[in-house]
């Protein structure tokens, strides 16, 4: 890294110069992340900064950030590397000439025909990275063994090469929507950090600090409506992203001050199924 952090407060008091309003729980595990050469796994609903803590850090720390976008059917090609097989072929066909077929393969298997995915590029990248590992929940259990050897040991193997072992060590985040429960081996690797929807007055200050020219008194009460929409048994309880959403859509309606057919009139903003809509709408039918 190109800064290393010397206390955890230094870390919530750097996330915050980046709008990012860290607690003392968060900024710890970041500072033992980097000083333990440890990942991280970041779980809890989704659109709760966990992302944004990643990007954060590295923006923090002046390192590249190197994103794989987990997905079901994600395989090896696409997070650690694959062969460019059209180069190969090429390369096979002008070397018709070679005496022996373990010189085209010595040639043919080499750096210059690897293309690297996000898990190697990180591994191999000679300046200090930040590999995100984003919602690796929605990959197969059997996906998460690629994970294994980069996560413990810092290195991939690769057959026909041998093993690359990484350059400098990355500061790792894994993010989880607790869509299903990841294998005890990846958990045993990594630092484990919990981020939930922020309490009331942490939620105002993250819109105060996220949305240009907000009073005070209008992200209170986005804070405090989000609060008791969020209490509601709701299919998808709105994340801190859709209240920052919410806060630049008032904004750009020029309400100053939010009354019960304004709010409903924009809950398609906070909120993405109807019967939820539908709930929030009657909450505030019954406090009006």
């Amino acid at each position: 890294m190109t800064s290393t952090f010397s206390s955890v407060a230094q870390v919530r008091d750097g996330l915050k110069t980046l709008n990012y309003l860290a607690d003392d729980g968060i900024a710890g595990v970041v500072y033992l992340a980097q000083r333990l050469g440890k990942p991280v796994l970041i779980e809890g609903p989704a659109g709760t900064g966990k992302t944004q803590l990643a990007k954060s850090v590295a923006e923090l720390v002046g390192a590249r950030l190197i994103r794989l976008q987990c997905y079901e059917g994600l395989d090896e090609s696409k997070a650690l590397y694959e062969w460019n097989y059209k180069k190969q072929l090429l390369r096979i066909q002008s070397d018709k000439k070679s005496d022996t077929w373990s010189d085209v393969h010595d040639d043919i298997f080499s750096d210059e025909f690897l293309l690297t995915r996000p898990l190697l590029e990180a591994i191999s990248a000679p300046d200090p990275v930040v590999l995100l590992i984003d919602e690796v929940d929605r990959v197969e259990v059997e996906t998460e063994a690629l994970l294994l050897e980069v996560l413990s040991e810092y290195q991939v193997s690769i057959p026909e090469l041998g093993t690359i072992t990484a350059k400098q060590i990355p500061m790792v985040f894994l993010t989880s929507n607790n869509t299903r429960e990841l294998s005890e081996a990846l958990k045993r690797r990594c630092l484990y950090l919990h981020v939930d929807y922020p309490d009331l007055e942490r939620e105002k200050e993250i819109v105060l600090a996220r949305v240009p020219d907000i009073s005070k008194n209008l992200a209170d009460q986005i804070a405090r409506i989000v609060r008791s929409i969020r209490q509601l048994d709701l299919k998808k309880a709105p994340s801190v992203s859709e209240t920052l959403d919410w806060a630049r859509t008032l904004i750009l309606l020029g309400v100053e001050h939010i009354d019960a057919q304004q709010a409903k009139e924009t809950l398609h903003v906070l909120l993405k199924y109807q019967t939820d809509i539908a709930k929030a709408a009657k909450e505030l039918s019954v406090v009006e």
